[in-house]
């Protein structure tokens, strides 16, 4: 905020930055905050399960405190968080701001015009380095290197929608593990069994929306951090207050030199603690920058450092209890009988805090659970406006947070492979070894995309960008390297997830893109099918008729496979496109362009409808607002004497109008006729076409058009269901495209 402005506007902006940090605590940081739950139980339950001597307990410490110090801390909070896109941030954001710089994008059907819109300022243009003019002529002119960036970016999406798999599974099953530290004999059919009940009612919930169940995560998120960190006070002056030094580097390179090899498998464990910091960057959109700072600054940080702390001081003294740290460390019943200590006051508070820690933990689970539930909503809603995701119905849960949205059957996907996993699975080991190697995988990619953002968007050193990758990079090769040991314990888990899901990503974008390059090489010029028509005795009918294409300004080959066999056709026609920018938000006033295809007496209209990968789509008020700025658009000055036709790339479509009193005249002529048309009606016509794959095509071809492409068309939504579009007024053409 400018330092001059009123002390009453500060103090505004500063409430309302703590309100924003206060929410974030129950929407960002509940996956990276019950992490302590499984954190020392999946490190010491592999390879460190016979490494029980206080310095191998203190270097997992050491080693705990440091990655949450580099990755969380250095990484996100002081350099990732920078990397926003007009306010937005996760993968697609890095992607687009990427697009938009180097020219690297593959996902946009934008044709023009987009250095129009306001969202797309970037603020003051810095000198570009010569590093970086190398590598955005490298991107620029090598179309394998835009496809590279591509997978890179769909790879870590997938690992993400996986990890949304994961995080619910690993964080209620271990929760709910904690009731056999009271009741030791309790069978595992009835562990399975809660935690199923528990996740079936979590997913029942998401209907609801997030801001109605969420006004309660951050009370209950705040009470578990309290918690977690006045239980890890007390364990450190009650067993061990000399784990303080464990702090120091030392203790880490004891640890490797004690363990090992040991030491470095135990890394697919630790990695645990930082689970979560990716939705830091992922939902900055719905917070800002300072807010998530103060949070996790001020309250996560410290109080996972205590609670982690306090958990190893309790192992130090407890060493048999290495495979259920967590509520074993919670002081119960037990320690009060021995209370002859002055302490013994504050050991009988602490008689019978383990059910209620428990309970709070549950509802913990429950939160973090939702935090990626939520992301994973809009990161798919992000893949399908940029046609990397087959048509899903999405509602928007709230009227004011365009964000807040509810996808019904990503929903019960998640929640059926969630029970899968769960009833297959069962063992948290297992869970946690596959839980690592997705979390490690996204944190990767976006340290190399972070690298491009530097040296080529920031416009830095490359040896800044460099460093960045060296120091980042290496920690999490290190860890990942330790996750991929694994993979025959859990660790195919996320990689069959994120295989499945990139394969359906980009099976779906692949037909996408051939069928708009058919129709691209198969357009028809208006004024031959205006000519075609008069020799078929072409008939127009009153009313208004929206005709949806994938390209500008052109007519689509169903329009024309149409008017050849029904000569008639409306007496004014929009052709509309749906527009997807890689960028956030499109401004209102920005939505919409209007032009004319042919001459005046055609009386056709090209209109594009430009959406952000972050904008909510009205479809039932589009027609509406179609209507008015055509009717605008008539009534402006511009359809005398100015070029009326929209400029599409680097090509002009479209004549000049009349001058003179006629043109005055024909408009007012153009206007009536307009007005009419509208009192007679609207109607839609829609292409419901498929694409087949030539017989001269490669059998992987044939495989992803035929079988999975056809697949996922024929069981997603269909597009007058996903545009809203009535059926009493809606006209769909078929036809195949032979690609």
């Amino acid at each position: 905020m400018d330092p001059e402005s009123p002390p009453h506007a500060r103090r505004l902006t500063f409430y309302k930055t703590l309100c924003l940090a206060y929410q974030s605590l129950g929407v960002v940081y509940g996956d990276l905050s019950i992490s302590p739950i499984y954190v020392y139980k999946s490190t010491f339950s592999g390879s460190l399960r016979s490494y029980k001597e206080d310095h191998e307990i203190l270097g997992v410490l050491s080693l705990v405190f440091w990655t949450l110090t580099l990755i969380p801390l250095c990484k996100y909070i002081m350099f990732v968080l920078a990397a926003d896109d007009n306010g937005e941030g996760g993968t697609f954001a890095l992607y687009s701001l990427l697009c938009r710089h180097l020219k690297a994008g593959l996902l946009s059907t934008s044709h023009g015009a987009n250095h129009r819109l306001s969202s797309c300022n970037t603020g003051t243009p810095t000198k570009e380095t010569r590093t970086s003019l190398v590598i955005k002529e490298l991107i620029e002119k090598h179309q394998s290197s835009r496809v590279v960036l591509l997978l890179v970016v769909l790879l870590g999406t997938s690992m993400v929608i996986g990890d949304g798999i994961l995080t619910p599974t690993m964080s209620v099953l271990s929760a709910v593990n904690g009731i056999r530290t009271k009741a030791t004999n309790l069978p595992e059919n009835y562990i399975v069994l809660i935690a199923c009940i528990i996740l079936v009612g979590l997913f029942a919930l998401q209907h609801f929306g997030t801001h109605r169940v969420g006004c309660l995560f951050a009370p209950i998120m705040i009470s578990w951090l309290l918690c977690i960190s006045g239980v890890g006070i007390y364990n450190i002056i009650h067993w061990n207050p000399r784990v303080v030094y464990a702090l120091s580097p030392h203790y880490t390179f004891n640890f490797f030199k004690q363990a090992g090899k040991d030491g470095w498998y135990s890394l697919g464990g630790i990695v645990l603690c930082i689970t979560g910091a990716e939705a830091m960057f992922a939902d900055l959109g719905h917070f800002s920058q300072s807010s998530l700072r103060i949070a996790f600054m001020l309250v996560v940080y410290p109080c996972l450092v205590l609670a982690y702390m306090g958990e190893a001081a309790y192992l130090s003294q407890n060493k048999k209890d290495l495979q259920s740290s967590f509520f074993n460390a919670i002081p119960a019943q037990r320690y009060t009988q021995c209370c002859l200590t002055p302490s013994a006051g504050l050991l009988m508070q602490c008689k019978r805090i383990f059910w209620p820690v428990f309970g709070i933990t549950t509802l913990a689970t429950i939160a973090g659970s939702q935090a990626i539930i939520s992301a994973t909503f809009s990161l798919i809603s992000q893949c399908r406006a940029l046609r990397c995701f087959p048509r899903v119905k999405i509602i928007h849960t709230s009227g004011q947070i365009h964000g807040q949205i509810y996808i019904p059957e990503v929903n019960w996907s998640l929640m059926a492979v969630c029970l899968a996993v769960v009833i297959g699975v069962r063992d948290t080991e297992v869970i946690g070894n596959a839980y690592g190697l997705a979390v490690i995988t996204v944190m990767f990619v976006t340290t190399c995309l972070m690298f491009l953002i530097i040296s080529t968007v920031w416009n830095q050193n490359v040896l800044l960008a460099a460093m960045f990758v060296v120091i980042f990079g290496s920690v999490e090769l290190l860890y990942f390297s330790a996750c991929l040991t694994k993979i025959n314990k859990g660790g195919w888990l996320p990689l069959t997830f994120s295989l499945v899901i990139l394969s359906l990503m980009l099976a779906w974008q692949y037909g996408t893109s051939r069928k708009q390059a058919f129709e691209l090489e198969n357009k028809v010029s208006l004024e031959r099918l205006h000519i075609l028509g008069q020799s078929l005795g072409m008939v127009r009918v009153r009313g208004i008729a929206l005709i949806y294409t994938s390209l500008a300004a052109t007519v689509p080959p169903t329009f024309a496979h149409f008017v050849t066999n029904f000569p008639a056709f409306h007496q004014i026609l929009f052709f509309v496109t749906l527009d997807n920018l890689m960028v956030p938000k499109v401004p209102v006033s920005d939505r919409i362009l209007v032009g004319r295809i042919g001459p005046p007496e055609f009386r056709a209209f090209s209109c594009v409808v430009r959406y952000g990968y972050k904008d909510a789509r009205d479809s039932y008020n589009l027609e509406t607002e179609l209507i008015e700025k055509v009717g605008e658009f008539l009534r402006s000055n511009c359809c005398d004497d100015e070029e009326y036709a929209i400029t599409v790339g680097d090509d002009c479509v479209g004549r000049r109008g009349n001058s003179g009193s006629k043109s005055v005249g024909f408009r007012e002529e153009e206007i009536q006729e307009f007005d009419a048309a509208r009192e007679a009606g609207v109607a839609y016509m829609l292409g419901n076409t498929y694409i087949v794959a030539s017989e001269a095509s490669s059998m992987v071809k044939k495989f992803a058009i035929n079988v999975v492409y056809e697949f996922l068309r024929r069981n997603c939504r269909s597009p007058a269901i996903s545009l809203g579009i009535p059926y009493t007024s809606l006209i769909e053409v078929s036809m195949a495209y032979h690609v």
